[in-house]
């Protein structure tokens, strides 16, 4: 019998015990995954991530293995087609927005010379750990996701709320929020 306390909102189902364990809250400083995260938490919105999570191989196949510059190429064919797939979520405005976040996801990176040194900016290159002793301390934003919003927003990029953002931060580790009792916790 497995004796790990974890978070209270992965208990009892496999693949949310498993991302829990292996990727929530592990700093993300490689592009490809951050956009990764990036396509899978703005489809999240509005949506349960246990939905998303049962949907990510599929998401993987989809978008080319999340390979944000070919994604960025997509053609209104593409697009199209992306709208058929039932493995993924077929709402119209979050495929465009996945296509236009890789090309605004680029210009970061022409900017900054990589979009992880842009993101870890905003904590000053590495997580803020949160000291949250249960679930019900947990945010669904901050000043800080909701000033990443913002600038996200100013660059083009499209269903980055603040909420997005702050679960963003959460998957890619920029923030620890693994409750004082979880094995995870750092």
């Amino acid at each position: 019998m497995e004796d790990k306390i974890r978070c209270k909102w992965c208990i009892g189902i496999a693949i949310y015990e498993k991302y829990h364990d292996e990727e929530w809250g592990v700093p993300v400083y490689d592009d490809q995954k951050l956009y990764e995260f990036l396509i899978l938490e703005t489809f999240q919105a509005g949506l349960s991530w246990i939905t998303i999570l049962k949907k990510r191989e599929n998401f993987k196949i989809a978008f080319d293995d999340f390979d944000y510059k070919k994604v960025a190429l997509y053609t209104e064919d593409k697009i199209q087609e992306l709208l058929q797939d039932t493995g993924i979520i077929r709402n119209q405005l979050k495929i465009r927005s996945a296509v236009s976040n890789a090309v605004a996801f680029m210009k970061v990176q022409d900017e900054f010379g990589s979009f992880s040194k842009y993101i870890w900016q905003f904590t000053g290159g590495k997580p803020i750990n949160n000291n949250r002793k249960t679930l019900k301390e947990v945010p669904s934003t901050t000043p800080l996701s909701d000033a990443i919003s913002k600038d996200l927003k100013k660059r083009g990029f499209k269903f980055v709320g603040s909420t997005v953002v702050y679960a963003h931060m959460q998957a890619t580790g920029m923030v620890d929020d693994h409750v004082e009792e979880c094995w995870k916790k750092q």
